[in-house]
């Protein structure tokens, strides 16, 4: 260790938070750990939906009747439930995104985090809301 730091610099912060944890990191349990968790599963639901989508087109090329019968039964309600769930995974993943390019590239992104991620989560559910309505109501 070098003496001329001092030890204080060194040091973690171990002293309690609101919730008696230790505060070392800004991720480390709260709202901005639920984000963080999130970006990362919408990421990865994301990523399955492209590769069964891939897979869905190329039955075009197989059998053209085949793909008729996947398409139809996108045409169902639980089908329509599994849009909306991916619809909302890419406006969360989207609007997140925006969010943790701020954090890393504006200098108050770290002082606004918790404002600009109830941003986040006001403007996924005004664009959740009407969608989900008017999407249902192709199948109800």
């Amino acid at each position: 260790m070098d003496d001329s730091v001092p030890y204080e610099v060194l040091r973690v912060d171990r002293s309690p938070t609101r919730t008696g944890l230790a505060r070392s990191t800004f991720y480390r349990g709260g709202l901005s750990m639920w984000a963080w968790v999130a970006q990362r599963v919408s990421g990865m639901v994301i990523y399955v939906f492209l590769l069964v989508h891939v897979a869905d087109n190329l039955m075009l090329r197989v059998s053209p009747a085949a793909y008729d019968e996947v398409i139809g039964t996108y045409k169902t309600l639980v089908m329509g439930i599994g849009e909306i769930g991916l619809v909302a995974a890419i406006l969360g993943h989207g609007f997140n995104g925006i969010r943790i390019v701020l954090l890393d590239f504006w200098a108050k992104g770290i002082d606004k985090s918790r404002w600009m991620l109830w941003t986040v989560i006001v403007l996924w559910v005004l664009v959740m809301v009407p969608f989900v309505i008017r999407h249902l109501s192709h199948y109800l």
